[in-house]
Formats: C-alpha cells, structure tokens, sequence
C-alpha cells in the first residue's frame, strides 16, 4: 500500500467536492437537468401569495371621494367627444382642443406636445445605448404629425419635484367608445384632484394622441421631457417644419401670463398608470381589469404598484382581475395529467405530514402555467406590452390597465362605469401619494402565476442554476480528459496550450456571431424588397461570411491520422465551446431572466450531448445510436427557424404558418432593442454552429 507523503499539503473540502462532481460529471449533468425541468415546471406550485411590501401605500384606508357630479361632468365630457368625433370626422386638431379647453375649466395648466412618425432604422446594438433624444428629428412629412394634450396639476402640499403620470391613449383622427370612456375616467379623477387639498405630488395628465402609435405617442414626450431645453421646444426642433398654432400659445390660468416654454414640465416621475377600455365585445359575468405589466427587456415594475391596483380593483370596485396567459395551454392534455400527477402526490405528502401543503387544484395548476408561461414568454420577448413599457426606460414604474366592460353596450351603465373606473384610479393615485420615496420595498424580478401569485427571483433561479451547472462541471472533464490523453506524448510538445487552438475556433465563430448581427444593415434599406428577399439575401451573407472565417480557423474535418490526438481535438473544443455556452447564459440572466431560461432548456442539451458522429458510426451499439439521434434532434430544435417554427405552431397552429412571421418576429426584435436578437444572434447561433463542428469532426 502507498503511503501518502505528509509533506504534500491535502486539498481542502471544496476542492475535493469539486474534483468529485468533475469525475461523476455525467451523473450530475443528467441529475441537475432534470431537476431543473422539473423545478421549471413545479414553479405554479411554489408560487406565493402577492403582499404589499410598503406599509406608506395604505390601500384602501381612505374612502374614494370622487362624487357623482364629478360622473356626470365626465359623462358630459365623453358625450361631447364623441359628438364631436361622429360631427367633425378627419378632423385630427379639434378633440385635443376640446380636452384642453375641459383642462384650463378645471383650472390646470395645459400645453400640446407635438410629435412626428419615426423612421424604423435598424438598430442591433440599440440596447446599449440609452433613449436617443434626437430620433424625434427624423420624420416623413410635414403633414403627418400627433398632438399629445399635457394638463398639469400643481400639488398644494408639494414642492414640485416629484409628479404621477396618468396617460389615457385615444385616436385623434377617430375616437372608440372605449378610448372616449378612458379619456372619461382621466378626466373624472383630473377634476377631482383639482380640488383635493391632501395632494403632495403634481399630477400629469397625458391624453396621448394615437394615431400614430400609442407606444410612439408616450414615448415621443417622454424624451422631451427628460431633454433639457432652453425656450420655445418647438423652435429647438425646427426641423420638424414646427409651425406655431393657437392652441400651443399655452396661458397659465392661475397667474394670466403667457409662458415663453411651450414645453410644461413637472417633478421626477413616481408612478405612471395607462388606462385602456376595451371596445364593446362579448358578454361576461363580471366586468374584468386587465393588467399588462411586461416593459423592455423583461423589465417589470415594482410589484407593489401591481398589488395595490389588484386590491383595490377587487376589494374596492369589484372587477375581476386578470393577466394575459397562454390559451393554448389551457386545454393541453398533457398539462392537466401532470396537474393530475401533483396533485395527488401532494395529497399523499400532507397525510404523511401536515405542514407539506403544496398540493393545489389541476385547474389552478394549468392556469397558473399558462399564465406563467406568458409571463416568461413576454419578458424573454423583451417587446413591450403596452406604452407604460417606455417609462421603463427611463426607470419609472408604470402598467397599463385594461378594462373590459361587462355588457357590449357602454351607453346603459356609462355613469357607473365611469365612477367604478375613476374610483379605482384615484385610490392608486392615492396610495402613490402617499409615497415618501420611490418604489424599492418590493419585488422587481418576479413571474406571474395570477395577479395574486408570484414566484419571486430567489425561486425560479433555483431552475436556471440547475441547468447550467452541468456545464462548468463536463467542460472542466473534458479538459481534464484531453490533458490524460496528451500525457502520454512524447516529449516536447505544447501541451498544456492546445486549448488555445479550440480556443481560437469558439472566438472565431463568435466574432462570425457578431457580424450576422450587424449584416441587417446593409440590406434592411433595400428599397421594395420582399421579405424572402432579405431572408435569403441574410442567410446568403452569412454563410459566406462563414466560408471566408472557415479558410482561417481550417475544416472541421482533421487530416490527422493519428486518433488520440483526433480525440483530444474534439474534447477540447467541446469543452471550451460549453465554457463559452455557460458565460453567455450567466450573462444574459443578469440581463434578461427570462430569454436565459429558455435558451438554457436548448442550449444546454446540445452542447452536452454533442460527440463525433464518427465515433457514434464506428461503435455501431444501440446506445451510440440513441446517442447520435439525439444529437441530431437537440441540433435541429436547437436552430432558431426550427424553434420559432415549433413554438409558434405549437400556440397558433401549423396550417397558420407563413415565411414572413419568421422575419417579422425577427425585425420587432431589433426595432424594439431586444437583448434577445443579440443573444440569439452572439451565443446562441455560434453555440449551434459549434455543436456542428464538433458533430462533423473526422474520428
């Protein structure tokens, strides 16, 4: 027996572990995949009941003090819009005129924020770079233009420097019923607070024309007014062929004077609330507020603004409150067997112990997932879901509420309705108000399961470091593997650097990575193209792209004869391309949770599943089979088209497929400034194209 030399120090316990986990890394990466899926899966049922974090809100303390006469002015109001819509039709001036005439009744300050159609111009790297103040110069025409209505309400107990935002999106050229009713539920509360003397924080009204664009309408005045301007804005912009009108000759009410700054301006933003009514649709049993919470990037706001709005919209005003969920899922078989499955085994586990309480309902369970799903879907997505997600971008809290009437004709119950909505929108002004600071108390990494349930950041990333901790694990085994095989080389030979030449290979490929996300710009201002035009003018670029890097780091395929060195060829280049695989994931979910989540499920299967094909050949067992059937079918889901392709058949059908749905979803991608088209385009990609080489490599 050895003895073991006690000059020698021993490693200490991690170190141990870790070259334990290294040696049995194929246990652990089948072990913590599979615990990840089913920690992913198991997230409805690990959901917790929303709180509100921040005792200042104190929802629902006070009574609503928004009155009947106060309905009855706002239902005046919305008459007198809607006349004048039915009346005065393609007239895009005279609604903003008429909402700015109720403003200074009310005795507030008024202003008009014009803005013009920007141009969509291919961005890929947009999402570094904060919101640019000078798109607003690049228009199309002179004529086409929006004019956003800006009332201001300065607080009695304020000092001006802080203000809540409440936006109420309509169509300038043609008002609904539904966006006449939500300018009378912001008017109903403007008048209201007009005359409160509790008031701390200035109250911005935004009637936001949107005719071109709710999102562009908002977003257009967000920029000017966090652009710091010296006189007339209108004059700075004069590009924008600004002519003067007489409804931008603002006059201040309080004092008679004429203000020289067309531009009025209040505090740093606490909160922003966008109010929607859905046009007259289907019946329902109770009338129904939709929250949309999802902004840029998988932001989200403050869970408190959520929670306050869900109770005060339920325990306050009665509606039923709702979030958007995946309705494919709701009727998927085999959701509600595995629903079934938890169930019971949740029954099982609280007869053995009564405290272990996670069994819920299978109709809860599939609910809670689809809603889940849509939340991750719509944050990976990293497109906004309405205009609150511009005031995202200039880090305000912000959700856009949605209601939906309980009959399809607004005309029977439209006072209720207005006080019902108004009611709600004060108690969360309210709640805001009383604010000292802003919102920090609660969560803001959060996944929806319904408007009451969240899985907090500290539980889903239990699913996501599940599945990536294989990968440092079976890429430290590889190397370690190669480093055996070279070991028995004859002398003077390098070693210890022949990661280097994998290494150049994973860099090469990313740097490849990198220019299929900049070649869009060369051919998206191709005028008259058609969208399988550029598809296939993207994809000709690419590959050529691809040839041309291929002459520099060689052919996949080795000359070499000799088999060890072919075999620590493909380790190491597996090796580090799983390396780089796991530096992208870990930065995309400090970036988006979300989008590193789902690439996790596909990456992370095929980049540890990747072998030779030849070395699959040469064994001819059915476990090499299996193996390389895998391989090829991780590799096919794991290609973006075949993704999209999949996912999207999957939730809307097959026979509804088109070749454009493909680009489109790819252009909203740049257009918005989704992280996710450079992770698709810089990780996932290049990853993919690794897979392949290690796949074709000559054993």
């Amino acid at each position: 027996m050895a003895e073991i030399d006690p000059t020698k120090p021993r490693p200490r316990p991690i170190i141990r572990i870790g070259l334990l986990l290294v040696s049995h890394s194929l246990l652990v990466s089948v072990v913590c995949c599979t615990a990840g899926v089913l920690a992913l899966l198991l997230l409805p049922v690990l959901a917790k009941n929303t709180y509100i974090s921040e005792n200042a809100l104190m929802p629902g303390s006070a009574s609503p003090m928004l009155s009947h006469d106060d309905v009855s002015q706002a239902s005046r109001f919305v008459n007198n819009i809607l006349s004048f819509n039915s009346g005065s039709a393609g007239s895009g001036i005279g609604i903003p005129g008429i909402i700015a005439q109720h403003i200074k009744d009310l005795g507030g300050e008024v202003n008009f924020h014009k803005f013009q159609p920007q141009v969509n111009k291919f961005q890929p790297l947009r999402f570094f770079s904060s919101p640019d103040p000078e798109i607003v110069q690049e228009n199309y025409s002179c004529s086409t233009y929006g004019i956003n209505t800006v009332g201001i309400i300065r607080a009695p107990r304020g000092d001006g420097k802080e203000a809540i935002v409440l936006v109420t999106p309509y169509n300038s050229m043609k008002v609904t019923a539904g966006e006449a009713l939500s300018l009378g539920i912001g008017y109903s509360v403007f008048s209201l607070l007009t005359r409160v003397t509790w008031l701390a924080k200035d109250i911005i009204w935004l009637a936001a024309d949107s005719q071109l664009g709710d999102y562009a309408a908002v977003a257009s005045w967000l920029r000017d007014y966090h652009t710091p301007s010296f006189g007339d804005l209108g004059k700075l912009h004069s590009e924008m062929c600004y002519q003067r009108s007489l409804f931008e000759s603002s006059t201040n009410t309080m004092t008679g004077k004429e203000s020289s700054d067309g531009f009025r301006r209040a505090g740093t933003m606490a909160a922003a609330l966008v109010i929607k009514v859905a046009d007259a649709g289907e019946e329902v049993d109770k009338d129904a507020l939709y929250i949309y919470p999802e902004a840029s990037n998988g932001q989200m706001p403050n869970l408190d603004l959520i929670n306050i709005v869900n109770y005060l919209a339920v325990h306050g005003q009665g509606f039923r409150v709702k979030v958007e969920k995946l309705w494919s899922l709701l009727d998927s078989g085999w959701l509600k067997s595995l629903g079934k499955l938890i169930e019971s085994l949740g029954k099982v586990a609280k007869t053995l112990n009564p405290q272990w309480n996670f069994a819920i309902p299978v109709a809860e369970y599939v609910e809670g997932t689809a809603t889940l799903a849509s939340s991750l879907y719509n944050q990976a997505l990293g497109i906004p879901t309405g205009p609150h997600g511009a005031f995202r971008d200039f880090q305000v809290d912000a959700i856009t509420m949605k209601v939906s009437p309980k009959y399809s004709s607004y005309e029977v119950r439209q006072n209720e309705f207005l006080l019902r909505g108004g009611r709600l929108v004060e108690g969360v002004i309210r709640c805001v108000n009383n604010l000292l600071e802003k919102f920090h108390q609660s969560f803001f990494l959060y996944l929806l399961t319904s408007p009451n349930r969240f899985v907090s950041v500290g539980v889903y990333m239990i699913a996501f470091a599940l599945l990536i901790s294989p990968l440092p694990l079976v890429a430290a085994s590889l190397f370690i593997s190669a480093d055996k095989l070279d070991s028995n080389e004859t002398a003077f030979t390098f070693k210890s650097w022949k990661w280097l030449n994998a290494a150049k290979t994973v860099f090469v490929v990313h740097l490849w990575g990198a220019i299929v996300t900049l070649l869009p710009q060369f051919f998206s201002v191709l005028p008259d193209s058609s969208i399988p035009t550029k598809l296939l003018i993207w994809v000709s670029l690419s590959l050529v792209s691809l040839l041309i890097l291929q002459v520099i780091i060689g052919s996949p395929v080795s000359f070499t004869h000799d088999n060890q060195a072919q075999s620590t060829e493909w380790a190491l280049l597996k090796s580090v391309t799983i390396a780089a695989a796991f530096i992208g994931l870990c930065l995309m979910s400090v970036i988006n949770f979300a989008t590193a989540e789902i690439g996790a499920v596909i990456l992370v299967p095929m980049c540890l599943m990747a072998r030779p094909l030849r070395l699959e050949a040469r064994a001819m067992t059915l476990k090499a089979f299996a193996r390389a059937a895998c391989n090829l079918f991780f590799l096919l889901l794991g290609f973006p088209p075949v993704a999209f392709i999949v996912f999207k058949g999957l939730l809307e059908g097959f026979n509804n497929l088109v070749v454009s749905d493909l680009w489109n979803w790819v252009e909203s991608l740049w257009l918005w400034g989704s992280a996710t088209y450079i992770y698709i385009c810089m990780v996932h990609i290049p990853c993919w194209v690794l897979c392949i080489r290690t796949l074709l490599h000559n054993f």
